[in-house]
């Protein structure tokens, strides 16, 4: 299967999910995937993600979905940086998501991280998604 843009294909379906309450989706494998699972997962807006592999079948994630007192956990996720219009922010620069609150991912020379360790870190990178 092919996507054009697997950042915006992912945002999309956790979206989606939250939006019907399911507690599970599944999304196919990359390490991208994977980086930017790993640290919404170290941040408290999923539960847990799993890589399985079925014989015939290409590998996917299942990724539960979190949800307090039957209320998603994550109530904004939006995509920044699209294939047409890519969107970088040196390390002094990397935006606020709701004054802190919220979080934004970043592509940075040491791979995908979260804003919090970016600044840290002092490198900036390419703006993915913000999630509040």
């Amino acid at each position: 299967m092919f996507f054009n843009h697997p950042v915006s294909d992912l945002v999309a379906r956790i979206k989606n999910g939250y939006m019907v309450n399911k507690p599970v989706i599944t999304s196919p494998v990359s390490r991208l995937r994977e980086g930017i699972l790993s640290i919404l997962k170290n941040e408290g807006y999923i539960l847990n993600f799993t890589k399985v592999k079925e014989p015939g079948l290409s590998a996917r994630f299942d990724v539960q979905l979190k949800y307090h007192y039957s209320v998603p956990v994550v109530s904004e996720i939006q995509v920044v940086s699209k294939p047409g219009k890519r969107i970088y922010c040196n390390a002094d620069k990397i935006p606020l998501v709701k004054n802190g609150l919220g979080m934004v991912v970043l592509s940075t020379s040491q791979g995908i991280i979260a804003d919090h360790d970016a600044r840290s870190k002092k490198i900036g990178g390419e703006v993915l998604f913000k999630v509040f």
